[in-house]
């Protein structure tokens, strides 16, 4: 048996549940023929070879040629890495003809990109969807705090430390003016340093969600409330990245 989340993991990538069930089979006892294949893994043996042959021209199992034939499955490593090249060249081979046909009809027609970007009023809203874009990180997580963001560490501090014993990384920007408690608490979940003059603050979640902090601005009943910019583009989360990296070469350490 496996998790259910590998099994979605190589759905994702491709496989069929039928593949994986014969990749997995094979796994288990390292060689078996295409009739001791479909008795395991409950592949219909109507469908046995055509699963078998999908596997092999897609780089996950091979065979010898002993007769009858028997399979053995080639390692998750090598074969995502011939899967990661296949993909790459099929790319490579298909972009120069998806431009060159589809770029004149783009500017022709003269589109333009329209990210999508929204204002986050009051600080539950602020807090909120910073909450959610945290635990929808998979990989790359970063947070500058300046000091008028200091007071939500504490309530994203749970939601962080799940993100970080998920295996994302972490890496948080905060002002000198921290306190120790919210210094030791940061330090705990990610690599943690320290600037002052920063100009706003915000969040960056794996290169393409974004929240910017800006400020304050006045509501209707003339009291003052925060104010953030949250778009899901690729090209400003990556901007907003380079920024961070400026600010963190010169940042100080604990």
């Amino acid at each position: 048996m496996i998790r259910d989340k590998v099994g979605k993991a190589m759905e994702n990538l491709g496989l069929t549940h039928y593949e994986i069930k014969v990749y997995i089979s094979l796994l288990n006892e390292n060689t078996m023929t295409a009739q001791e294949l479909s008795k395991k893994s409950g592949v219909p043996y109507s469908k046995i070879y055509e699963v078998i042959g999908k596997l092999e021209d897609k780089g996950w199992i091979d065979s010898d040629s002993s007769r009858p034939t028997k399979f053995y499955p080639k390692s998750p490593s090598t074969a995502l890495e011939a899967m990661r090249m296949r993909i790459e060249n099929q790319v490579k081979e298909n972009e120069s003809i998806i431009i060159q046909e589809l770029m004149s009809v783009y500017e022709k027609s003269g589109s333009k990109e329209k990210p999508e970007i929204w204002v986050l009023r009051g600080l539950y809203n602020i807090i909120a969807k910073v909450k959610e874009i945290i635990q929808n990180c998979e990989k790359e997580l970063l947070l500058a705090l300046p000091p008028v963001a200091e007071s939500i560490t504490s309530q994203l501090h749970q939601t962080l430390k799940i993100s970080y014993e998920n295996g994302v990384k972490i890496t948080i920007l905060a002002s000198e003016s921290a306190t120790m408690d919210t210094v030791k608490t940061l330090s705990n979940i990610g690599e943690v340093k320290f600037k002052n003059s920063m100009f706003g603050g915000g969040v960056i979640c794996d290169r393409k969600h974004v929240v910017i902090l800006l400020g304050t601005e006045m509501d209707n009943n003339n009291k003052y409330e925060p104010l953030a910019l949250w778009a899901e583009h690729t090209g400003l989360a990556n901007f907003s990245r380079e920024y961070f990296e400026y600010l963190w070469k010169d940042a100080k350490t604990l």
